[in-house]
């Protein structure tokens, strides 16, 4: 599988690397850590050089009980520390992780490569004509409801069965509007249970009937944690274990915080699989 980045095709037949660089206050792991322009660098220099393909900066944080900004102030916290990334690594590929069409618009015109939306295009009408306007690769999330009610929406009736009608239904407007590089991500997280994570995971090789790469986030997330414990800052050995069966089970991208992790991750998979 590939998808056209900046004019180029990459291919996802072997799976990559999307690093996170969180740009909100109040994210549950890193929010503002990375405070001035040196520390934003020397984060993304990092990723980079340990292997990531892509940064996905995100402004506005997502996860339950999260603080809802304007797209103003998400722009104001966003396009800046775009701006100063692009100028220091030009030829990186970013991706902008946000469900509002506006702040899309003003990041793809900084150089944004792709756009990451938990939404899929739910949370605002607008976002998939920018989408096709731009011609850049999506990621289009599964998710019920919206941050602050997600975790009450964790019914259903047959799990993986609802989130592959979910992005059929969504792939079906996208290509109506003439979108074709699209990356699916199960929403690890988002509208789920601890119990069904770990179904949805250990069946995510049924999403390969969608034929779109799976991007798989369940980068410090609290279905490790409280499994097993403790906290977000002490969930790395889970966090391997957990993307070692997401790439067993036909994950193309792993979205992380720790990227080298990862990347000997997936090195390992690979000679597995060889």
């Amino acid at each position: 599988m590939t998808i056209n980045c900046k004019g180029k095709l990459l291919d996802l037949t072997n799976p990559k690397v999307m690093g996170i660089l969180n740009l909100t206050p109040d994210s549950f792991y890193d929010g503002g850590k990375y405070k001035n322009e040196r520390d934003i660098l020397e984060q993304v220099e990092k990723m980079l050089s340990s292997g990531a393909s892509f940064i996905d900066m995100g402004a506005q944080s997502t996860g339950p009980g999260a603080e809802d900004v304007s797209a103003d102030e998400e722009c104001k916290r966003l396009l800046p520390v775009l701006e100063l990334v692009l100028n220091k690594f030009p030829e990186a590929l970013v991706s902008v992780d946000t469900f509002r069409a506006f702040v899309a618009k003003e990041a793809l015109d900084y150089g944004t490569t792709i756009i990451n939306d938990i939404s899929a295009g739910l949370m605002d009408d607008a976002m998939l004509d920018v989408i096709a306007e731009y011609k850049v690769p999506y990621v289009m999330m599964h998710m019920k409801g919206n941050p602050k009610t997600m975790q009450q929406n964790t019914a259903y009736e047959d799990l993986l069965q609802e989130i592959i009608y979910y992005f059929s239904e969504r792939l079906s407007v996208a290509r109506s509007k003439g979108i074709s590089d699209i990356i699916i991500d199960p929403g690890f997280g988002f509208s789920k249970t601890l119990e069904q994570n770990y179904k949805l995971l250990n069946h995510l090789d049924a999403l390969e009937i969608i034929d779109k790469p799976i991007l798989a986030g369940v980068s410090r997330k609290s279905m490790i944690y409280k499994l097993l414990g403790t906290d977000a800052q002490n969930a790395l050995n889970g966090i391997t274990a957990l993307n070692m069966i997401a790439l067993q089970k036909g994950a193309s991208i792993l979205r992380v915080h720790d990227v080298r992790e990862a990347i000997e991750c997936i090195r390992i998979h690979e000679q597995l699989t060889a």
